[in-house]
């Protein structure tokens, strides 16, 4: 039998302070009902002087007792992120060291929102070819720290928020367990870079940050939002279709969709595209926001710990993100 990645461990975090959508009316000219109405979003939560390794780490910590293991039986770790904690190193470095690991490899990877599927293949990937049989996927993300809360930033700074979620992955050799990851596909389309970035700090500009480039807001994330949704709409049925086709599954053999959290109202349409009762959906961008690369691994742990997924269960996970970055995986719980 060809060696599965099964997902043995789960774990989120989130910090403990709580922003309403009155809260950020406070800030801009916005309100509950505009929020909700275009987002979904009644919550978020944002770091009190956290970082994404603080984060990273507690996720990581939840997801090792969850599969009942230490952070030494890891051979390598993954972290997906797009609000890295400095320049370099990359934060998967600050988490290894919180981890106290002396010198297992560690790397981050950047994706955006789809961050996340981007490290869970690739660690699939690792696993299946013998490399490692244990690897620590993190997604983690703070974005209250590099948000607009004015009338410009409005439109995006009410979207995001910050967390950390994490899987604990492991070959699986035994020809009686059929569970682990199926499929996965990945896609990016970089011409429409622009539609969704961060421009400023970076080293295209010289020199990399000036007055002038914050009084203009360039180191504040910009979207353009109807393009976006237009193609997140289209490219996510798309590849979670053709993940399933890979897998020789089709949507009904499906027992939970999950979806990336940046927008209830893309996830609800996306659904209803494809004829996907609400019921098979769950969502928690209501509480959390769009944590980017955090959103997945929040989900599937928040799944987990309710008793969503059970032995044999199908579950897909599909996302759209800043790149344009898309990608989707089907698992056999």
């Amino acid at each position: 039998m060809a060696v599965r990645t099964k997902i043995i461990g789960t774990g989120m975090y989130v910090p403990d302070r709580v922003v309403t959508n009155d809260d950020l009316a406070k800030l801009m000219d916005t309100s509950d009902e505009w929020i909700q109405q275009r987002s979904g979003i009644s919550t978020r939560r944002f770091v009190d002087g956290e970082t994404p390794a603080d984060l990273a780490f507690e996720a990581s910590k939840r997801a090792l007792a969850s599969a009942e293991l230490d952070a030494d039986d890891m051979e390598l770790i993954l972290l997906a992120t797009l609000s890295p904690e400095h320049d370099f190193p990359g934060t998967s470095f600050f988490l290894q060291r919180r981890l106290g690991l002396e010198d297992t490899p560690c790397v981050d990877l950047r994706a955006q929102c789809s961050g996340f599927l981007y490290a869970l293949s690739t660690a699939d990937a690792f696993i299946r070819s013998g490399q490692y049989r244990r690897v620590l996927v993190v997604g983690c993300e703070v974005h209250s720290t590099g948000l607009e809360f004015t009338d410009r930033g409005r439109a995006v700074s009410v979207l995001f928020g910050d967390g950390a979620g994490a899987l604990v992955l492991e070959a699986n050799e035994d020809e009686k367990d059929s569970s682990g990851i199926l499929q996965t596909r990945l896609h990016a389309q970089g011409e429409h870079a622009e539609k969704l970035w961060t421009e400023a700090p970076g080293s295209a500009l010289s020199p990399r940050l000036t007055q002038a480039i914050i009084d203009e807001g360039r180191i504040f994330p910009r979207m353009e939002g109807r393009f976006v949704f237009k193609h997140a709409v289209t490219r996510m049925p798309e590849v979670l279709l053709a993940t399933l086709n890979a897998a020789s599954l089709k949507l009904d053999d499906v027992d939970l969709f999950l979806f990336h959290q940046a927008n209830l109202r893309i996830n609800e349409y996306v659904a209803q595209q494809l004829g996907i009762p609400a019921e098979k959906c769950l969502n928690n961008i209501q509480k959390y926001g769009n944590c980017s690369a955090a959103s997945l691994p929040m989900l599937l742990a928040e799944a987990n710990e309710t008793g969503l997924l059970e032995a044999g269960k199908i579950v897909t996970l599909t996302a759209f993100g800043s790149g344009f970055s898309w990608a989707s995986a089907v698992v056999r719980w």
